[in-house]
């Protein structure tokens, strides 16, 4: 079997064969099919695309070429959540507390932000000491004795999906959706949930821009998931502004906090709910939404789900006090808010453009390991549909630096835009494929 064969096969529309997959994952990863080679693979994907059994033979590859935890050793079932990225989206940091307090173990392996996307493990390091470097072992005793655990991904686990992504990166095909779909599944099923939810943001602040495209990558996961013998459901929600108000790091963790104390913004209240919801049932703990939401509420009202993100901190190694007083995590020294420029409604909040201010602020990493600013960020005030008065509160922007704080001013403005007729709001959710 030669690699110039299998690209020149894929070249022409042909359907690769498990072994041909494996042979060409295998090569890659150790070292003998060259990046050259690699990248002209990946360009032959983008433009001819893959069956779903080729996606999940693609998946399965990169899987074995690293380890794979088996969580069934110390749960009986583990259930686990993936976003395909946004703005304000600190959804894993109420999602993960809420369901572990309704008794179904949560163990979830997370990422770092790059370009305009938060990333979940830089928002928890907002809170001194947690330690996000977790063993596998380390991994699995969390998750048995505390039933929940949050950290990052280790080396050895799909390490093929790395060597891959990075080239990606670099050679223009990203947006392949077998390449996508494969990344994001080798490393949950790779991670050793059974059954997985999926976020699936579309809008002008997610990866999918369109509607149809989210669809396509959601169908393609849950299919890579049946035909590899786990269970997953994907939600398409809306990313065309920030979920919640708050964007930036220790700004995040504090509206999740106050989220798990029975408040928060309501659209990230739902939308956390509503993700809870189909773990509850994915786990086998509620037959459906209607049994599900009641449980949530619950486990939200007595302060379970509070003190099981207290019991994740603790485990973890981070200093409770920053979580019970939330005002003790990083602040900005510049904190400036913007009044409404005039009267009207909100035709819409550029959620990308509010997404890379904040990076220019300095919450957020432009290239891969670039140190990030917990303390900085913005605080959006309205959502689309609201009637806004002149001269009330816009947005508030956290700053460490006078230059990027005005810049991040401009750019903010520009990223509100305005109607005299009524707007309607945006719907947090397109619909769900099963």
């Amino acid at each position: 079997m030669r690699a110039v064969d299998i690209i020149i096969k894929k070249r022409d529309g042909g359907e690769l064969t498990k072994e041909e997959i494996d042979f060409f994952i295998q090569g890659y990863t150790r070292g003998d099919i060259p990046d050259y080679q690699a990248a002209a693979w990946a360009m032959a994907v983008l433009l001819k695309g893959m069956t779903p059994q080729e996606t999940t033979d693609l998946t399965l590859a990169m899987i074995a070429s690293g380890d794979r935890l088996d969580l069934s050793q110390v749960v009986p079932i583990a259930v686990d959540k993936h976003s395909t990225g946004g703005v304000g989206d600190k959804t894993t940091l109420v999602v993960e507390p809420l369901v572990s307090a309704c008794g179904l173990p949560v163990g979830k392996m997370s990422g770092r932000g790059l370009g305009f996307t938060g990333g979940t493990l830089d928002k928890m390091e907002s809170i001194p000491g947690f330690n996000c470097h977790l063993s596998e072992e380390q991994f699995m005793r969390q998750l048995k004795e505390v039933g929940v655990v949050l950290a990052g991904q280790t080396a050895e686990l799909a390490p093929a999906d790395g060597k891959l992504y990075a080239l990606r990166d670099v050679t223009g095909t990203v947006e392949s959706i077998p390449l996508i779909a494969s990344s994001i599944m080798s490393k949950k099923l790779a991670a050793g949930a059974q059954a997985i939810v999926l976020d699936v943001k579309t809008g002008l602040g997610a990866f999918m821009r369109d509607l149809e495209g989210a669809r396509s990558l959601a169908h393609l996961m849950v299919d890579i998931a049946r035909l590899a013998g786990r269970k997953a459901v994907a939600l398409l929600s809306d990313m065309n502004q920030p979920l919640g108000f708050a964007v930036g790091n220790a700004l995040e963790v504090k509206e999740a906090i106050a989220t798990l104390h029975g408040g928060g913004p309501a659209d990230f209240r739902e939308h956390c709910l509503k993700v809870a919801e189909q773990l509850l049932i994915l786990g086998g703990v509620a037959a459906d939404e209607a049994a599900a939401r009641p449980l949530l509420a619950s486990a939200l009202a007595d302060g379970r789900a509070w003190e099981r993100f207290r019991d994740l901190v603790r485990a973890q190694g981070g200093d409770l006090a920053y979580v019970d007083d939330p005002a003790r995590l990083p602040r900005a020294a510049l904190i400036e808010t913007v009044p409404a420029p005039r009267s009207g409604y909100l035709a819409g909040i550029h959620a990308r453009v509010v997404g890379e201010t904040a990076v220019i602020l300095g919450a957020g990493r432009e290239k891969k390991g670039a140190p990030i600013d917990h303390a900085v960020g913005i605080e959006i005030h309205h959502k689309v549909g609201e009637f806004v008065e002149q001269g009330s509160p816009l947005f508030t922007i956290h700053a460490n630096d006078p230059d990027r704080l005005v810049e991040a001013g401009k750019r903010l403005l520009e990223a509100h835009t305005w109607s005299d007729e009524a707007v309607e709001p945006l719907p947090l959710f397109y619909g769900v494929v099963r």
